[in-house]
């Protein structure tokens, strides 16, 4: 997925953000991805949208937390524990992909690509698209896409197969090695600054339950999917 052009709706001074409904209602198709990966929300309802501290005591209210009420009011019975950690992941998501990848943006990557340059430089040796399909989490024909833009930048170089023609390796020029560890630095800085809200031990055990999650995830989802 490519970042979503455009400002934050949250901001980051801590302003209001118009809680927005989904669904095949008029204009549903012009909103940010962060507004769509909301599901569900009702309209009408001002929210703030950050977990800090307000004057005089009490926390700011994020928007998944609204969207809650919101479904807990038109159904008191649900049990909406899924949607509060699954809503703040894709919220989460969606506002990520505009922030984060501002260096790559300036260096004219995007993050998919920035991936497959990262995969082919951590990695240490030659892959072929299927492995980096796999490494990636991207489909075949997305990574083929991305490669004949990066190979056309001189960041990539083909190496056909000496046993069979259908199998092509993939590595690294100078440029795009070096590219790569320009950027990895700047990029690791500027993530270090969009979580520095986050206190370092949580930011450890938020880690940890992420990738427990992701773990179970792996391992399921092609049963969770049949």
């Amino acid at each position: 997925m490519t970042p979503t052009e455009g400002p934050s709706p949250t901001g980051s001074d801590g302003g209001r953000v118009q809680q927005q409904g989904t669904g095949a209602e008029p204009g549903a198709e012009g909103r940010t991805a962060d507004e769509q990966a909301t599901a569900g929300g009702g309209a009408g309802e001002e929210v703030h949208a950050s977990g800090e501290d307000l004057p005089g005591g009490g926390r700011r209210v994020d928007t998944v937390a609204a969207v809650v009420r919101q479904w807990q009011a038109v159904h008191p019975g649900l049990d909406t524990g899924p949607m509060e950690i699954i809503g703040r992941i894709n919220r989460c998501a969606a506002l990520l992909q505009q922030a984060e990848d501002a260096p790559l943006r300036r260096a004219g990557l995007s993050r998919p690509e920035f991936d497959l340059l990262g995969a082919l430089r951590r990695t240490g040796h030659e892959l072929t698209p299927g492995d980096l399909a796999r490494e990636t989490f991207s489909s075949g024909a997305a990574v083929t896409k991305r490669l004949k833009q990066l190979t056309e930048r001189g960041l990539v170089e083909r190496r056909g197969d000496t046993r069979d023609r259908r199998v092509v390796h993939l590595r690294l020029t100078d440029a795009g090695r070096d590219l790569v560890d320009a950027i990895l630095p700047v990029q690791l800085a500027y993530e270090t600054a969009v979580l520095s809200g986050v206190d370092g031990p949580e930011q450890g055990e938020l880690a940890a339950l992420l990738g427990e999650l992701l773990s179970q995830l792996e391992g399921r989802l092609g049963v969770l999917r049949a």
